[in-house]
C-alpha cells in the first residue's frame, strides 16, 4: 500500500481525481467529512445511547456522543502527529502532491467522529440481542430463505458494518449516503472482510467483519480505490487495514481506557483510592508531584490525571505507528497499537478493575437484560409485519405496525434479506429511550 493512494479524495460519483494540491485551505475534503458526519441524524441519536451505563440519568456519565467526540479529539492529535512524521519520511507527499499533516488529523478526527455510529441501544449488548433473535430466538425461522453469508450478517449483527451501510447508502434522492471521502471511509473501516470466514487468522483485522453483503460492491469499490491490500480473494474476501485505522482505533482504546475507568469512580463503583492508585502507576514517569498535591478535590485531581495519561498514551501510540509503519503498509502488523505499548501491564490492570467493577456491576448488567427483551420484542413485531406484508398475507395489526416505521423502512418488495437486515438497521438506530418508548407503546403499556 502506498501513502498517495490511501489518502485520496475521491467521493461516490466522481468521475475525475482531486488533486490535495487544488483543494480550497479554507474547506478541505478532508474536513468537509467531519461536517456531514456531525450534522447527520445518525450522530445526533447517539446522544441517548449507552456507552457504559444503560439509561443512566447521571450527567457526568458518557453517552455514546460525547464519547465519539472525545475520541475525534484523541484521533485528530494522534492523526497529526503521525502526519508529521509520514511527511519527514515521504516528503514527495508534501512537495509533489502538497498533503499536510494536518490532513492526517482530519482524517482520522472523522472517521474517530463515526467509529461508533451504527452501535444499536444498550451497548455492545444490543449488537448481542439483534443477533440472538435471529440465531436462537423467533428469528430462526428465516435461515432456510438466506444464504449462508446472509444468515452470518443478522445473527453476528455487527455495529462496524451498520456503521459502514449508513454511512454509504443510497436512498432516493440521494445517492451515495453521506459521500464521504474514500480516505475517511478506509480509515473507518475496523475490519475490512465479510462475515465468512469467522476469524480466519489471528489478525486483529479479521477480529470481527467491516460490511453486510448488501454493501460488498461499495467496499470493494473503497478498497480498490485506496489500494487496500487483498488478504483473501475468489468467494471469501478479506484486506488489510487502512493504516490510519490503527491510529482510529487507538484513540477509541486511550478513550475506553481511561474515561470508562473515570465513569466508574465518579459513579462510586471504583473506589478514588483505587483509582489513583492505578492512574499514578501510568502516569509515574511524567507527574508533576507538587501540582498533584496542590489538588484539593477529588474531580480536579481525576482530571489532571486523566489528561496526563491520554497524553501519555498518546504519545506512546504514536511510537509504536512510527516504528512499525513499513510493517503496517505491508498489512504485516496484526495487533493494536497499543497492545504494543510499553504501557500494557498498567493498561490491562485498569482494564481489569473495569470489567470487574463497572461493566459487570448489577446496574449494568440489569439493564442490559431489559435491553435483551426490548430489542427482541421489537425485531419480532417488526420482522413479522414485514415479511408477511412481502408476501400478502398482512393482518390489519401488520399493516399498523408497518405504517408506524419511517418511510425507508416501509419497504417490503425487496428480498427477504434486505427486509430483514433494514429491520435490524433500523432497531439499531434507536436511541435507548426511543426503544424503551416504542416497546411499551406496542406492549400497551403507554397510548
Amino acid at each position: 500500500m502506498n501513502w498517495e493512494q490511501l489518502l485520496s479524495l475521491r467521493r461516490h460519483g466522481d468521475v475525475s481525481k482531486r488533486l490535495r494540491k487544488e483543494q480550497d485551505e479554507t474547506r478541505l475534503g478532508f474536513e468537509v467529512d467531519y461536517d456531514r458526519i456531525i450534522f447527520s441524524s445518525a450522530f445526533r441519536s447517539l446522544q441517548d445511547k449507552t456507552q457504559v451505563i444503560p439509561l443512566s440519568k447521571t450527567d457526568f456519565v458518557h453517552t455514546r456522543l460525547t464519547h465519539s467526540l472525545e475520541v475525534s479529539v484523541v484521533g485528530r492529535s494522534l492523526g497529526r502527529a503521525a502526519g508529521k512524521k509520514i511527511l519527514e519520511k515521504h516528503p514527495h507527499l508534501r512537495d509533489v502532491h502538497g498533503y499536510k499533516f494536518n490532513d492526517f488529523g482530519a482524517i482520522v478526527a472523522a472517521a474517530a467522529l463515526a467509529h461508533d455510529i451504527g452501535n444499536p441501544p444498550f451497548g455492545h449488548s444490543g449488537e448481542k440481542a439483534i443477533g440472538e433473535y435471529f440465531k436462537t430466538g423467533k428469528g430462526v425461522r428465516f435461515k432456510e430463505v438466506l444464504t449462508e453469508k446472509e444468515y452470518q450478517d443478522i445473527i453476528d449483527f455487527e455495529g462496524n458494518a451498520n456503521g459502514f451501510k449508513l454511512l454509504t447508502e443510497s436512498r432516493e434522492g440521494v445517492d451515495g449516503g453521506l459521500r464521504l471521502g474514500y480516505a475517511t471511509l478506509g480509515a473507518f473501516m475496523k475490519y475490512p472482510k465479510e462475515s465468512l470466514p469467522k476469524k480466519p487468522t489471528q489478525h486483529i483485522a479479521d477480529k470481527k467483519f467491516g460490511f453486510f453483503q448488501s454493501e460488498k460492491q461499495t467496499f470493494l469499490a473503497v478498497a480498490e480505490e485506496l489500494g487496500l491490500e487483498q488478504t483473501l480473494k475468489g468467494n471469501d474476501i478479506s484486506f488489510a487495514r487502512h493504516p490510519l485505522t490503527f491510529l482510529v482505533e487507538a484513540a477509541d482504546d486511550i478513550c475506553y481506557t481511561i474515561i470508562d475507568f473515570e465513569d466508574g469512580i465518579n459513579l462510586g463503583l471504583i473506589s478514588e483510592d483505587y483509582a489513583l492508585e492505578y492512574l499514578i502507576k501510568l502516569v509515574k514517569d511524567r507527574i508533576n508531584t507538587k501540582k498533584y498535591n496542590e489538588l484539593a478535590y477529588k474531580e480536579d485531581r481525576l482530571s489532571y490525571l486523566r489528561a496526563l495519561a491520554i497524553s501519555t498514551l498518546i504519545s506512546d501510540a504514536i511510537d509504536v505507528f512510527v516504528a512499525n509503519e513499513e510493517a503496517i503498509l505491508a498489512g504485516e502488523f496484526d495487533v493494536a497499537l497499543l497492545d504494543k505499548s510499553k504501557y500494557t501491564a498498567q493498561i490491562n490492570d485498569i482494564i481489569a478493575l473495569s470489567v470487574n467493577k463497572i461493566y459487570r456491576s448489577q446496574e449494568v448488567l440489569e439493564k442490559e437484560i431489559a435491553g435483551y427483551k426490548i430489542i427482541s420484542d421489537l425485531l419480532d413485531v417488526y420482522t413479522t409485519a414485514l415479511v408477511r406484508t412481502n408476501e400478502g398475507v398482512a393482518s390489519n395489526y401488520d399493516r399498523l405496525v408497518v405504517n408506524m416505521l419511517p418511510g425507508f423502512y416501509q419497504q417490503t418488495d425487496k428480498p427477504i434479506y434486505r427486509i430483514l437486515l433494514n429491520t435490524c438497521c433500523y432497531v439499531a438506530s434507536l436511541s435507548d429511550s426511543a426503544a424503551v418508548h416504542l416497546h411499551n407503546k406496542i406492549m400497551g403499556k403507554q397510548l
